[in-house]
């Protein structure tokens, strides 16, 4: 019975193998809808900070010219929209629209005692205009949230009282800046609103609010702070869901912003509630705005665009005090330079297709079928991570495929966000895994049958291996691209985890199985490094090794650290092949061409196979990075094999010739 049962578990394998097939094959509908969705969507933003520039103009010394002197000089160089965050007391006191005092300012200008009771603020209206404009606007703000508001006038010139301190009052947001707004759509600039959290939230006022935004062209609102409109008051009001269907009703879409520490709260439902009208934006800080180089900015933002799915890019700027030039300054010019000559930023993002305008969400393609193609491709992935297990405990093949098959459906009914990101992890882990062990299973097996190949047989041999690596490693890639199918991860409001496993599992697996499985029977292996005298060479390595696994795992994901010689390197192979493979597999994989290139000479060579692993499973984890489009990592891939094949047969060659010399002058200074 024992027998037969070791039988079936190994016939299973080659239905196994088939299964894996079908999975890649059913995978192939629903790449094709993933890119399609991903070409959808070739509008570029370039949005500017207009609090800054405002900000920055109140340091000139005629304010409203400078601001309209920048603002010709952006729009000429490719701005297209303009970022009006809520206004405050302090943004109008800046813009020049309002004067504000005090109550010891208004006993000081009116000669009268300060009252003793009260600490109110005190507004006057620069012109005509601004009280018009901007007295109904104040008004509704202060009395909406219960602070009483009482007209005033000073030497002829039209105020307002608000019953609360000045430091609570420029506290208050309000509806962006009317006068301001009118301006900017008047000189051709998009407005992109931000919109915070902080006041109650009111349905129709919000209504009236985006009525007016849709009938000015706005398509997204960008949120301040660390939450979305709404979100505070959602869980007495639903007023997510509300200003979802406002949203829904105008048309008009939120951005979601790169590289925040804590996603923007509520954002994720927002985006559900919206059908996912959600675009990316990376923001580029007033520091490197003004420190940078235009090249060094100009590269960032067509990397942002053409590698990350980024669709806005919003230019932050402020006020600097210059102590060498003994002046203000900012990087308005440092900006145009980036997006005009040298930089030419625009012309890149141009030429990698994308066009300047209002960024437009993706359309999210998911044909009838990928339901039934994603079943299949489900039980393809179970058969591979059930392959896995077959190659260290044969007799559980058939098992670990039933458990896989129970335990999906399980998980998929119970929690399918976990069950597909799990599912996508282990088959990513086993794919380089099985590639890698059955390499080292060829090794032995030619080892022991064929004593003294030639070096054309043995590079012969080494090529042929390196596809056929390559190929099964690179066959996990349709099972993580079908099961990470969702906009969520391309949006990066979901994320794939366990990228740190993914990195070290198929390292340690393929240890296991160069050091028990292939010198004979595990067990006896294991006794046998019982055995071993611990020597202090195997103390120093192992902390050589515990140091360099620590910074290997330091480096996965997107905050590991890069030193600045690497950073030169990246940007010399980005420049030079206009998409950049990955540093590790430029070093993996020519070292794996020479380890099997020198294994089949000198057999204790094959540990090397536990480190080139490195190379194939990043090929996998290229495509984990999902916000990535998919041609840019396939590129990347083929990048990486064709320049580690190169770097390779270098490597090999390098060796002959070390190694002629070796066998050449080491006799001949042993002479006496």
């Amino acid at each position: 019975m024992h027998q037969k049962w070791q039988r079936w578990n190994t016939a299973s394998r080659k239905w196994l193998w088939i299964l894996v097939v079908l999975g890649i094959i059913a995978a192939i509908p629903v790449i094709y809808d993933r890119y399609r969705t991903e070409s959808s969507s070739n509008n570029v933003e370039l949005v500017y900070n207009y609090r800054g520039l405002v900000e920055t103009a109140s340091y000139q010394a005629h304010p409203e010219e400078y601001l309209q002197q920048q603002l010709d000089q952006l729009k000429a160089a490719g701005v297209t929209s303009m970022a009006m965050f809520e206004s405050t007391l302090d943004d109008f006191k800046k813009s020049r629209r309002i004067m504000m005092f005090n109550a010891g300012d208004v006993a000081s200008m009116t000669k009268s005692v300060i009252p003793t009771n009260d600490n109110y603020t005190y507004i006057l209206f620069t012109n005509e205009e601004n009280a018009g404009r901007l007295s109904p606007l104040i008004e509704d703000t202060f009395t909406g949230i219960g602070i009483g508001v009482k007209p005033w006038e000073f030497n002829g010139q039209k105020g307002l009282i608000l019953e609360t301190s000045p430091e609570d009052a420029v506290l208050k947001p309000m509806q962006p800046d009317p006068i301001a707004f009118e301006m900017l759509r008047s000189k051709g600039f998009n407005i992109v609103p931000r919109m915070s959290d902080s006041l109650p939230y009111n349905q129709e006022a919000m209504d009236k609010l985006l009525a007016y935004y849709q009938a000015n062209g706005v398509k997204r609102v960008l949120f301040e702070g660390d939450s979305v409109k709404g979100f505070n008051d959602n869980e007495d009001m639903n007023s997510l869901q509300g200003f979802a269907n406002l949203l829904n009703q105008y048309g008009i879409g939120i951005a979601a912003i790169e590289n925040l520490k804590q996603p923007q709260k509520g954002l994720s439902k927002l985006a559900y509630d919206t059908d996912y009208n959600v675009a990316r934006l990376y923001s580029l800080s007033d520091r490197d705005a003004a420190a940078l180089s235009p090249e060094t900015i100009a590269d960032r933002f067509a990397l942002a665009t053409k590698d990350r799915n980024i669709r806005m890019l919003y230019i932050n700027v402020a006020p600097s005090r210059n102590v060498t030039k003994a002046t203000i300054t900012d990087s308005v010019e440092n900006i145009v330079k980036t997006l005009q000559e040298p930089g030419n930023a625009i012309k890149q993002m141009e030429n990698n297709g994308f066009k300047m305008g209002q960024a437009g969400a993706f359309h999210i393609y998911d044909s009838a079928g990928q339901r039934y193609f994603k079943m299949v491709v489900v039980l393809g992935g179970v058969a591979f991570v059930a392959l896995l297990v077959s190659y260290f405990i044969p007799a559980l093949t058939l098992i670990a495929f039933v458990l896989g098959l129970i335990g999906s459906a399980g998980l998929y009914v119970l929690k399918p966000t976990l069950f597909e990101q799990a599912l996508a992890l282990l088959v990513a882990i086993s794919a380089p895994t099985i590639a890698v062990l059955l390499a080292v299973r060829k090794l032995n097996e030619m080892n022991a049958a064929n004593a003294g190949l030639t070096s054309g047989r043995r590079l012969a041999h080494a090529v042929v291996t390196y596809i056929k690596t390559a190929i099964i490693s690179m066959s996990a890639i349709p099972f993580v691209i079908a099961l990470l199918n969702n906009i969520t991860y391309s949006l990066v409001l979901n994320q794939f985890r366990g990228v740190s496993l993914l990195h070290a599992a198929p390292i340690g697996l393929i240890a296991i199985y160069v050091v028990l499985y292939r010198g004979g029977k595990p067990l006896q292996q294991i006794g046998k490094l019982f055995r071993t005298p611990i020597t202090l060479v195997w103390v120093v390595a192992a902390a050589v090794l515990g140091v360099l696994g620590l910074y290997y795992l330091s480096r996965t994901g997107n905050g590991g650290s890069v030193s600045s010689i690497e950073m030169t390197f990246r940007t010399f192979l980005e420049n030079t092949f206009h998409v950049r493979p990955r540093s590790k597999e430029l070093v993996a994989h020519p070292l794996f061409l020479l380890g099997i290139f020198l294994s089949l000479r000198y057999r204790n060579v094959v540990y090397l196979m536990i480190f080139t692993v490195i190379g194939q499973l990043s090929m996998v984890d290229t495509f984990a990075h999902i916000h990535s489009p998919m041609k840019i990592s396939f590129v990347r891939d083929l990048l990486g094999l064709g320049l580690g094949f190169i770097f390779g047969l270098i490597a090999i060659g390098v060796w002959q010739v070390l190694e002629g010399c070796w066998k050449r002058w080491v006799p001949r200074l042993r002479r006496p």
